[in-house]
C-alpha cells in the first residue's frame, strides 16, 4: 500500500478526489483502483510542519541575546515539530510507521519549498522506506492523473530539497546573528525594540530607504514652458518651444519674452519624421510579472495575487503559480488550441473570436521547452471556467491570465510615431510628438494594461507648409523628486536586484541576473516589512518609517544591505538545486559573513547618526499596542494639562476630565513627527524646519506653527 503525502489538506482532498474514498480524521483512504490495486492513503502537512529549532536547544548561554557568545552557529541543524501542528504531525507520523505502507508518494508543490516540507516530516520520523515524487504543473483531473502514471525517481528532485535546506539555514544563520547584534547595540542608543535583519529582506529594505533618502533630498526647482497652438490651413497641433531638445526654461522673464516674440506670427512646418514601430504581444506571466500587472491595474498586493492565484491553481483552472518561466513546453502548446475553443464561447471572450494565429506552436517567443525551468509559464488550464462565476478577486486574476494567452494568438500592434518640427519666424523652434495606431493587433485583448498611456493624434502635415501662431501659453512648472515604489514596482526591483529594469521583456537580462528571493518568497518579504513596522503602504505607495531607516542607517553600505552580494547568493543557491554545486562551501561562506556582521556593527556603532528620525518613539509596545509609560512632554497649548502619548498620536491626558480635544498626530503628510519636535512645538509654539511633507506628487519642507487665534497648528513655509 502507498502513501501520499500532500502539502495541504486542500490538495491532499483534490488528489483523491477522482478515486472513491473514505474519510478519516487527518487523512483519506483511497479505495483499489487501476492506479492503486492495493488502495492507497492520502495525508498531508499543513505547510510547514517542522522548523529549525531555537538557539538554547543547541546551548544554553544562547537563550540570553549578548555579544560575548556571538556569533551563533550550530555544528549541524536540528528540526523539531511545530507545537501547534504537532496534531496532523503524529497522525503522518502513524501512517508513515504503518507495516502495510511500502512506499511514499512525496506530492508537495512542485518546487523547492514543497520538496522541503515533505521530506522533513519523513526525516523527522526516521522512516526508511522507497519514495516516489509526484510532480505536476496543475491539478486538473488529467494532469493529476498523468502525474500518477508517470511518477519521477525520488533522486531527480533532492537537489532541490538540498537548495531549500542551504537556503533555510543560511536564513537562520544571517538573521538570527545580523537581528540580535543590531537588537543590542541600538538599545543602547535608547531604542528597546527588535529590529529583524535578514539576507533578503535588509537588501530589500535597503533600497526602499534608498529612494526616501533621494526624495527628502530632492531640492525642487521652478521652470517655465511655452507652449504654442498652431493653424496650418484648418489644420491645428501644439507644440512646446525647445532648444538642443530641452523644453524647459530657467527665468520666467526668458520664457514671457519667447512668448511675446512667437504671439500671433507666421509659422512653417519645418520637419516631419515618422518612425514606425511595431510590438509583439506582450510575454506569458510568471508570478513576479503577474504580481506587478495586478498592483498596476487594481492595486492588490504582491501576497494577495498569489493568495488569490493559489486558489485558482487549487480549482484547477490555473497552472502552477510560482513559476518563473515565461514559456511553455510544446506538449502544452498542443492544448492551446481545445483552450481557445472553450473560451470562445464564452460571454466575456467571444469578441475576441476569430483569433490572428489559430496555433502558435512553432512561435519561439512563447513555446521554447529550452526556457522552461521546474515549471512553465502561467497559463489557464483545459478546465476552463466562467470568470462570472468566481469571486471578484478570483475573476480579476483569472482574466488577466487568459487575455494574456489569447494576446499570444494575435499579432504584433503596429504604430507611427510623429515628430513634427514647426519654426516661427525661422528663428523660434517648436516640438510636437505623437502618435497612430496603423494595426491594433494584440492591443484588442490587453489594451487596459497600458491604459494610463496617453495617445496624441497629429494632423496630417507636410514639410514647408505655412500657417499663423494662433495662441501662445507660458505654464510654471517645478522638477519632481523620485516617485515613491508601488508593491509591483518593487516585486520587479527584487527580481532585478535592485537595477531599475521596467520592461518585463528584458528577459536575456534577467537571465543572468538572479535577483532577492525567489518568485514564491518575495511576496512574504514584503508582507514581512510590514509586518515588522518597516515600511507602510498608503494608496499602493510604499514609505520607509523611521524604524526601517534606523536599521539602514546602522548597516550602511556593509554587506548586509548589498542586493547585488545576496543575488549573487541566489545565483549558488539556485546552482545547488541544479545538482551544479555542493551545499558545505556555500554554508562556509555564511558562517564567515555571520561573523562579519557582528564585527561590523561592533566596529560601527559609535558612528551611528541618526539625525531626523524618531528613535525615541522607536520602542517595544505593549501587548495592547500602545507604547509603554506615561511619560509627558510638555504642556497643552489648549488647556494646561500634560500631553503624553497616546498610541497613534499625542494627545492632552485631561480629556477624560475636560473632553480637551487637543492633539498631535505622530505623521502628518507621510511626515513623522519626532518628540523633540512635539517638545518644541509644546514650549514655544513652533517646531523646526522639517523635511519632506508630501501631498499627492508634490514635496516641501515647513515648520510646524501653533496658532494662538485660530487655536489650531498651521504650517509655515520656508
Amino acid at each position: 500500500m502507498k502513501l501520499i503525502i500532500a502539502e495541504k489538506p486542500d490538495q491532499g482532498a483534490t488528489l483523491s478526489s477522482q478515486f472513491k474514498t473514505k474519510k478519516h480524521p487527518g487523512y483519506i483512504e483511497i479505495m483499489p483502483n487501476e492506479l492503486f490495486p492495493k488502495g492507497a492513503y492520502v495525508t498531508w502537512a499543513v505547510g510547514h510542519l517542522c522548523q529549525l529549532v531555537a538557539p538554547e536547544s543547541y546551548r544554553p548561554e544562547w537563550k540570553k541575546w549578548q555579544i560575548e557568545t556571538m556569533p551563533i552557529i550550530p555544528e549541524r541543524f536540528q528540526y523539531e515539530v511545530t507545537k501547534s501542528k504537532a496534531k496532523q504531525f503524529n497522525i503522518v507520523k502513524s501512517l508513515i510507521k504503518k507495516p502495510e505502507v511500502s512506499e511514499f508518494i512525496h506530492a508537495g508543490d512542485a518546487g523547492r519549498e514543497g520538496e522541503l516540507i515533505i521530506r522533513n516530516i519523513i526525516n523527522l520520523c526516521g522512516v526508511n522506506k522507497p519514495m516516489k515524487r509526484l510532480w505536476i504543473s496543475s491539478l486538473t483531473p488529467k494532469a493529476i492523473y498523468e502525474g500518477f502514471r508517470s511518477l519521477l525517481d525520488e533522486q531527480e528532485t533532492k537537489s532541490l530539497f538540498y537548495e531549500a535546506y542551504t537556503r533555510a539555514c543560511a536564513d537562520w544563520v544571517v538573521g538570527m546573528n545580523a537581528s540580535r547584534v543590531y537588537s543590542i547595540l541600538l538599545k543602547d542608543k535608547g531604542m528597546s525594540d527588535v529590529f529583524s535583519a535578514g539576507r533578503v529582506q535588509t537588501p530589500t529594505l535597503a533600497l526602499i530607504v534608498k529612494r526616501e533618502r533621494e526624495i527628502q533630498e530632492f531640492q525642487s526647482e521652478p521652470f517655465w514652458e511655452v507652449t504654442a497652438t498652431f493653424s496650418m490651413n484648418g489644420k491645428k497641433y501644439e507644440g512646446k518651444w525647445h532648444k538642443e531638445n530641452n523644453t524647459r526654461i530657467d527665468t520666467k522673464e526668458m520664457a514671457d519674452k519667447i512668448a511675446a516674440f512667437c504671439k500671433g506670427k507666421d509659422a512653417k512646418v519645418a520637419d516631419v519624421f515618422t518612425e514606425r514601430k511595431e510590438f509583439q504581444p506582450p510575454m506569458l506571466f510568471n508570478l513576479s510579472s503577474l504580481q506587478a500587472v495586478a498592483n498596476k491595474m487594481y492595486k492588490f498586493s504582491p501576497k494577495k495575487t498569489l493568495d488569490v492565484l493559489q486558489s485558482l491553481y487549487q480549482k484547477g483552472i490555473v497552472s502552477y503559480p510560482r513559476s518563473d518561466s515565461n514559456y511553455v513546453t510544446k506538449g502544452e502548446a498542443e492544448t492551446f488550441p481545445e483552450i481557445m475553443k472553450k473560451l470562445s464561447r464564452l460571454p466575456a471572450y467571444e469578441a475576441l473570436f476569430p483569433l490572428d494565429q489559430p496555433s502558435i506552436i512553432t512561435n519561439k517567443r512563447f513555446v521554447n521547452e529550452k526556457k522552461v525551468t521546474d515549471h512553465y509559464a502561467i497559463i489557464p488550464t483545459e478546465q476552463v471556467t466562467d470568470p462570472n462565476r468566481l469571486s471578484d478577486e478570483e475573476r480579476k486574476i483569472y482574466d488577466l491570465v487568459i487575455r494574456r494567452l489569447i494576446a499570444a494568438h494575435y499579432d504584433k500592434a503596429i504604430f507611427d510615431y510623429t515628430t513634427i518640427s514647426t519654426l516661427v519666424e525661422n528663428r523660434a523652434e517648436f516640438i510636437s510628438k505623437g502618435k497612430q495606431q496603423i494595426k491594433e493587433g494584440w492591443r484588442k485583448v490587453i489594451f487596459q494594461e497600458d491604459k494610463d498611456d496617453n495617445d496624441i493624434i497629429l494632423p496630417i502635415l507636410d514639410n514647408g507648409e505655412e500657417g499663423k501662431v494662433a495662441k501662445v501659453n507660458v505654464k510654471e512648472g517645478k522638477t519632481q523628486p523620485p516617485k515613491r515604489y508601488t508593491e509591483g514596482q518593487l516585486i520587479t526591483l527584487m527580481k532585478t536586484a535592485g537595477k531599475h529594469l521596467d520592461n518585463e521583456e528584458l528577459e536575456k537580462v534577467l537571465m543572468k541576473t538572479e535577483g532577492l528571493g525567489t518568485e514564491a518568497t518575495r511576496a512574504g518579504i514584503i508582507t514581512m516589512l510590514k509586518e515588522r513596522k518597516y515600511i507602510n503602504v498608503i494608496k499602493n505607495q510604499v514609505y520607509a518609517t523611521d524604524k526601517g531607516k534606523v536599521l539602514i542607517a546602522a548597516i550602511g553600505d556593509k554587506i548586509l544591505a548589498s542586493p547585488e552580494m545576496t543575488a549573487k547568493w541566489e545565483q549558488r543557491l539556485r546552482e545547488i538545486g541544479e545538482g551544479k554545486a555542493s551545499p558545505a562551501p556555500f554554508m562556509e561562506a555564511v558562517k564567515k559573513m555571520a561573523g562579519k556582521i557582528i564585527s561590523d556593527a561592533v566596529e560601527g556603532c559609535s558612528d551611528w547618526n541618526f539625525d531626523g528620525l524618531d528613535t525615541a518613539a522607536i520602542q517595544r509596545k505593549s501587548s495592547k499596542g500602545k507604547s509603554s509609560g506615561n511619560k509627558s512632554f510638555g504642556k497643552c497649548r489648549l488647556c494646561g494639562d500634560r500631553v503624553i502619548d497616546k498610541g497613534k498620536f499625542y494627545g492632552c491626558s485631561g480629556y477624560s476630565k475636560t473632553q480637551c480635544g487637543f492633539t498631535v498626530s505622530k505623521k502628518i503628510l507621510n511626515k513623522a513627527i519626532t518628540q523633540v519636535n512635539l517638545k518644541k512645538l509644546l514650549d514655544t509654539g513652533e517646531t523646526d524646519v522639517i523635511k519632506g511633507f508630501t501631498k499627492g506628487e508634490k514635496t516641501f519642507d515647513a515648520a510646524l506653527v501653533w496658532d494662538e487665534q485660530s487655536r489650531r497648528m498651521t504650517f509655515k513655509f520656508v
